[in-house]
């Protein structure tokens, strides 16, 4: 299973972003998407990501606060993609945000995989 972000940049702020991260390879289901972001200097924190139900019925976002009514995690399950619409960005969320999804592999039981990063700037 590989994961392979795109969409970042540099924006001005108060602009937006969309970021996108495609899963491919061979499982059975995904079991949540979302994304991690690491600022300079700083540790990697959970931004955003959605859990599904067992039978992928069914999603549930979970934000970080301070990035709640900013950003909007997505999952479109049939493209194994998940988005991240990122608005109102503010210098302090630039980082480099990576992509992670823990899915039902194929050998049985479930595995996080992260994808290459991608580099979101946003100047002031």
């Amino acid at each position: 299973v590989q994961l392979q972000a795109s969409g970042g940049g540099l924006v001005q702020a108060g602009g937006s972003l969309r970021l996108s991260c495609v899963a491919s390879g061979s499982f059975f289901r995904i079991n949540s998407m979302g994304w991690y972001r690491r600022a300079p200097g700083e540790q990697r924190e959970m931004v955003a990501k959605i859990v599904t139900s067992g039978d992928g019925t069914h999603y549930e976002e979970n934000y970080a606060d301070s990035m709640k009514g900013r950003f909007t995690v997505s999952l479109d399950n049939y493209k194994n993609t998940v988005y991240l619409q990122m608005n109102n960005l503010d210098p302090e969320d630039t980082a480099v945000y990576f992509c992670n999804a823990n899915i039902w592999t194929t050998a049985g039981g479930s595995q996080d995989y992260w994808g290459q990063g991608t580099l979101v700037t946003v100047s002031s």
